[in-house]
Formats: C-alpha cells, sequence, structure tokens
C-alpha cells in the first residue's frame, strides 16, 4: 500500500518522463558551472577552463586564439551557462507536478483538506523553495558522470530527502490511511481482488491526470536535450579547430524523438 501511495504522489516524475522520446547524455568527467567560470575535469584533476566567456586555459595554459575559434569558445561558454536556468525551470515544474500528484493521491483516499496532503504538500514546497533560491549561476553547480554532487540542492542526498518526507508524513499519518483503506475495502466487499482492482484504477485515474498536467515538463525537458545537442555539436568544433582539445571529449549526446523512430 505504501508503495501505491507514493508512487501515485510522485507520478509527475514516473510518468512524465517515461515518455516515447529519450535522451542519452553522458558526460565523461566532471563539469563545474558558475557566472565566471566554465570548467571541465577527470578524476578530480582539471583539464580545461573558460573564464568570463573568453580565455581560454587548458592544463592551466593560457591558449592563444584567433578570431574564429574565440567565437566558439565564447558561443560554448555562454550555451553551457545558459542550461542552468533551463535545468531550474525543469525541475522547479518537476516539484510542482509531484505537489499536484501528492494532493490528487491523498485527496482521493483522504477527502478534501486531509492534514497528510497538506503537511506533504508544505515540506515539498519548502524543498522547492530550497530549488529556487540555490540553483543559480551565482550559486554555482558542479555534474559529475553520477549526476549532480556534492554541496548542490540536486546532490547526493536529494531524492533521499523527499523519500524521508514522504515516509515521515505517511508514519505519522498511518491511521488515517488505514481507516481509508479499511473504507475502500467495505467499498469492495471485503474482496481482496476487487479491491485491488479498485486501487488499480485509483492509480490509473492518476496517472492519466498527471500525464496530462506534465505536457508543458515534458516539452521542457525536450528543449534542455536540445539544448545539450547543441553544446556536444560546438565541443566536436572546439576539438577539430583548437588542438589543445582535440583529445578531450566531455559530452556525448542522442535525443531520439518518436517522431524519427
Amino acid at each position: 500500500m505504501k508503495a501505491l501511495l507514493i508512487t501515485s504522489a510522485i507520478l509527475a516524475s514516473s510518468s512524465t518522463l517515461a515518455h516515447d522520446n529519450s535522451c542519452n547524455a553522458d558526460l565523461n568527467g566532471g563539469v563545474s558551472i558558475n557566472s565566471a567560470v566554465v570548467e571541465f575535469s577527470k578524476n578530480n584533476k582539471p583539464l580545461y577552463k573558460i573564464v568570463d566567456d573568453e580565455y581560454l586555459f587548458v592544463d592551466g595554459q593560457s591558449i592563444d586564439l584567433n578570431s574564429s575559434q574565440q567565437t566558439l569558445v565564447s558561443e560554448y561558454s555562454k550555451n553551457i551557462k545558459s542550461l542552468v536556468p533551463e535545468i531550474k525551470n525543469v525541475a522547479l515544474e518537476g516539484m510542482d507536478l509531484a505537489v499536484d500528484g501528492v494532493n490528487l493521491a491523498f485527496n482521493e483516499l483522504l477527502g478534501e483538506g486531509n492534514d497528510l496532503g497538506r503537511d506533504l504538500t508544505e515540506s515539498l514546497n519548502d524543498i522547492r523553495v530550497e530549488l529556487n533560491e540555490n540553483l543559480s549561476l551565482e550559486k554555482g553547480l558542479y555534474v559529475d558522470e553520477d549526476g549532480f554532487t556534492g554541496e548542490d540542492i540536486l546532490g547526493d542526498d536529494f531524492e533521499e530527502r523527499i523519500e524521508d518526507v514522504m515516509e515521515s508524513a505517511i508514519k505519522d499519518s498511518m491511521g488515517s490511511l488505514l481507516i481509508a483503506v479499511g473504507q475502500e475495502m467495505l467499498f469492495s466487499g471485503g474482496d481482496m481482488d476487487a479491491f485491488e482492482a479498485r486501487m488499480e484504477t485509483f492509480g490509473q485515474q492518476i496517472e492519466h491526470e498527471m500525464e496530462s498536467r506534465g505536457e508543458a515538463l515534458e516539452r521542457d525537458a525536450d528543449k534542455l536535450c536540445e539544448s545539450l545537442v547543441v553544446i556536444d555539436q560546438q565541443e566536436e568544433q572546439l576539438r577539430a579547430e583548437i588542438e589543445a582539445l582535440a583529445d578531450i571529449n566531455m559530452l556525448s549526446v542522442k535525443h531520439t524523438r518518436h517522431d524519427e523512430i
């Protein structure tokens, strides 16, 4: 039952991302992004960085650039920085969708204005506020092969924090949930198969509702992937035109749209 409730409540992420389009982005190392510097590293060793969208340093050495190379480096740096607000937008939309999922799930089970839905909404909104305040170029962020790490708001403990919020709220409201389950079973005449069918229908109804609400998030996620494709292409141009970067391939992206299959 707990798994069903959590799945229904955070359907925002699972149903929205499970669409026909796919985005496979492989980062072969780490990248640190802030308003002044974009820096790539491998095994905690700096490889190259771009300072102020203009100056290129490879292995700590300044690289002289001609006009064409300078334009490429500047556009590359600016496009990487532009990913940060795009990531923030997708993250905030995902949190909003998660809040919607929580309310749909628990309002259906416990009725409008129930304490569990209210408490979960408040806790998730607190995390959303933190995302909004900290996910920025000014704060900076670091990403490696495993995703957002370190002190970043989307770091290793992000999913764990959301799980803890869900588990704590459900534990505190177990009595109300058990009553709701008992009522559902009464409606089914004590028939476990009928009860399971009711729960499955309940999940499908929420999934349908969340899919329709998640269309904007899906579009923004695809747009983010398209931005990554552009950056990957620019990296290939840099490798072709700047000898010092020829052997450094940090990003590989494949974006497959359902209408291309």
